[in-house]
């Protein structure tokens, strides 16, 4: 079986690199979101097995988004996507239970490393 995956960033080009990525590997993207409002709704509707979250987001960002669907589910898997030198976000991220995280830009092994490794959790 494979996982399902909901995509969430804000730009377009992230969203298809990552689909492009993960799809390759066998995952199933069930949904893209370009923003955190759009990322709860989401993951209420599809209930997906690991979410990777862009934290720079307009209208909600991407810790505010994880913070509700972890409300909603103590169960997530959230892995948060972010650009180099967002430490003080990772850390705030991890502290309010994000999986793991990707640093922008990634290489395809690291996010199936990453995925893999979060859903064996």
């Amino acid at each position: 079986m494979s996982a399902k995956v909901l995509v969430v960033d804000d730009a377009s080009f992230m969203r298809l690199n990552l689909k492009n990525i993960l799809e390759s590997e066998g995952f199933e993207i069930i949904g893209e979101g370009t923003n955190g409002q759009e990322a709860v709704q989401l993951y209420q509707a599809e209930k997906p097995d690991v979410v990777t979250m862009d934290i720079t987001m307009p209208e909600m960002d991407g810790l505010a988004a994880m913070e509700e669907i972890m409300e909603m589910d103590p169960q997530a898997k959230v892995i948060m996507v972010s650009a180099m030198g967002q430490e003080t976000y990772i850390k705030k991220a991890i502290m309010s239970g994000a999986k793991n995280f990707i640093v922008k830009p990634f290489k395809k092994e690291k996010i199936i490393e990453t995925l893999n490794k979060v859903l064996a959790s």
